[in-house]
């Protein structure tokens, strides 16, 4: 019950982008496709799990025995660094397509809050392996469902029109704001 405790508050309650506000910049510049938000998610998920699972590994055999859990932010963000070069390799040599659609927003996983927020929380909340791990890869699929969401909103209303006033980034603003109080409904399932 723990677990499915943890999955369902993470991905709807907690979720880190239309709840914790973690990870803005990639949800309001690459939800414009789904498609693309797909992909930006299955990135982001990829680094994140594996992220959180390392860095567990480094935070308490390496950090907390050497007495240097200070140096935790910089540990992680080195780990997330490599682990989004990985990506960016594997993207442009496999999805060379999904690569040029994500553009600049790929390399900013590296300091996307969301990845960071993930694995320090994790270690703060005292997480086992499992569910550390659990936890990252549940934040990823909100993450992407959050992605998912805005960007079907977005092609839908590109398809029905805007009033001109409101076309572009004003609309995008708006309609994210409404998508994250709809979220907060799930505040009243699980703490």
């Amino acid at each position: 019950m723990e677990y499915i405790i943890l999955i369902i508050s993470a991905i709807l309650v907690n979720n880190v982008v239309l709840a914790q506000f973690l990870g803005i910049c990639p949800f309001l510049g690459v939800s414009t496709k789904i498609d693309t938000s797909v992909g930006m998610g299955m990135a982001v998920m990829f680094v994140m799990t594996l992220a959180n699972l390392v860095t567990y590994f480094i935070y308490n055999y390496l950090l907390v025995p050497l007495g240097i859990q200070f140096m935790q932010t910089i540990t992680f963000i080195f780990v997330i660094a490599f682990l989004v070069q990985v990506v960016e390799i594997i993207l442009k040599k496999s999805v060379p397509a999904l690569y040029q659609a994500l553009g600049i927003y790929l390399p900013l996983i590296t300091t996307n809050c969301a990845v960071l927020g993930t694995a320090i929380l994790a270690m703060q909340k005292e997480l086992n392996l499992v569910m550390s791990v659990l936890y990252a890869a549940s934040i990823a699929v909100g993450f992407t469902l959050a992605l998912v969401l805005m960007a079907g909103i977005r092609e839908q209303m590109v398809l029905t029109g805007n009033p001109k006033g409101m076309k572009g980034f004003p609309i995008t603003l708006i309609t994210a704001g409404l998508l994250s109080l709809a979220f907060m409904g799930f505040s009243g399932i699980v703490k």
